[in-house]
């Protein structure tokens, strides 16, 4: 279904608001130039700089499962490694983007900045490197992707698609598992259906399924919710790198979401190389920011937003290097929905029929964004249409936040 949505932008312009685009669906015109960084609102609520002061992800390599990474980027030179192609049906080759999402994602992670005359986008990790995997629809596929990834060194996986349940899919089951052993992580977006259907790989088991929250910690109306919801992460007017002629884009979605929270995995691993999988991402649970309700987790944010600053500073006990964190690897597979593939990180963007926003720890000192603004059950005006700053293109795709 379509629902996923990108912009086109250039240096030295103005993003448009949040607010303003939830208030009447239209863009304002901007009456002075900003910085592409500076409208890189999540890295400045995540404080970015203060934790690239301690690594940059320096040391990790962080696989995109997409429609392929364009390594001619000029804020990803450097970072894209050979990787694999598994659609070779297609034109080009695993540094091929052809659906201007890989890159993106990529550019989500692992940009440097270093485009526009050192004013170009950021990618939360841009010490890290990128392992581009090129696939196809195919849910056939991505077991033999995600053994692939493994074996290239990737410890950290990110699978920024989606689709419903089949027998292909359940053969990721085995993968994830293979991965997990190895030492790896998988991260997936959880869909962006809005509703609370599930979408594979998110809900395999042994997956971290990632959802979407806006600029006020709320979970967006797009980002699916159910039990396979783990973390969360931002997703909405996501400015970054990507293919095309103007390098950057603006985007929102489950995918987005996925990128960031791969990137925090990469920049923890970084400062601990020693930690196993399962510590690093029992870390990311503990330190996400979670539920104002004070339980353990939701089905809108899982266990929260995450938090890679705070894990950095104040990572606390680790726990057993053997022990996998989540309680889904040992439970029996879920239940799939009939076959089909469905887009899993557009931009329905706005606020969700439920919502959560996580708390302030007492260690926590981040911005007011990152703070709480309560549990909701209103929505404010649904589904906002956001007007393209250069030009914005909808297109029917299992690639989520384009």
């Amino acid at each position: 279904m379509p629902t996923s949505k990108m912009q086109r932008v250039t240096h030295r312009t103005l993003l448009p608001g949040v607010l303003a685009a939830l208030l009447v669906g239209v863009a304002t015109t901007p009456s002075h130039a900003e910085s592409i960084r500076a409208q890189q609102w999540h890295l400045t609520a995540m404080k970015a700089e203060e934790m690239w002061k301690v690594t940059k992800g320096e040391g990790v390599t962080v696989a995109v499962i997409d429609s392929g990474v364009d390594d001619k980027n000029p804020d990803l030179l450097g970072r894209v490694l050979e990787g694999k192609d598994f659609a070779p049906s297609t034109p080009g080759d695993q540094h091929t983007d052809y659906r201007d999402h890989g890159t993106g994602m990529a550019g989500l992670i692992a940009g440097t900045g270093e485009s526009g005359g050192g004013d170009g986008a950021f990618g939360l990790a841009p010490g890290a490197k990128i392992l581009p995997i090129r696939v196809s629809l195919n849910a056939a596929i991505f077991p033999k992707a995600i053994r692939y990834a493994v074996d290239a060194g990737a410890m950290v996986i990110n699978i920024s698609m989606a689709g419903g349940g089949s027998a292909e899919w359940d053969q990721e089951s085995e993968a994830v598992k293979y991965a997990l052993d190895k030492g790896a992580l998988v991260f997936a977006g959880v869909g962006n259906d809005g509703d609370s259907s599930l979408a594979y790989p998110a809900a395999t088991p042994g997956v971290v399924g990632v959802g979407a929250v806006d600029q006020d910690l709320r979970k967006t109306a797009a980002s699916q919710y159910g039990p396979q919801v783990d973390l969360a992460g931002p997703g909405v007017d996501m400015v970054h790198a990507c293919s095309g002629e103007s390098g950057l884009c603006k985007t929102s979605g489950t995918s987005d979401a996925t990128a960031i929270a791969s990137a925090s995995a990469a920049l923890i691993w970084s400062e601990h190389p020693d930690w196993t999988n399962n510590q690093v991402l029992r870390v990311m649970i503990n330190t996400a920011a979670g539920p104002t309700s004070g339980a353990k987790r939701n089905d809108y944010i899982g266990h929260g937003v995450v938090r890679p600053r705070v894990a950095l500073k104040t990572p606390g006990d680790p726990g057993p290097a053997d022990e996998y964190p989540l309680p889904d690897l040992a439970a029996a597979e879920p239940k799939s929905p009939s076959p089909k593939v469905s887009e899993s990180a557009g931009t329905k963007n706005g606020e969700a029929k439920q919502s959560a926003a996580a708390p302030a720890r007492e260690d926590d000192s981040d911005t007011a964004l990152w703070i709480t603004l309560g549990v909701s059950a209103a929505a404010l005006l649904g589904a906002a249409i956001a007007v393209p700053v250069v030009r914005a293109r909808r297109r029917n795709t299992t690639f989520m936040g384009q």
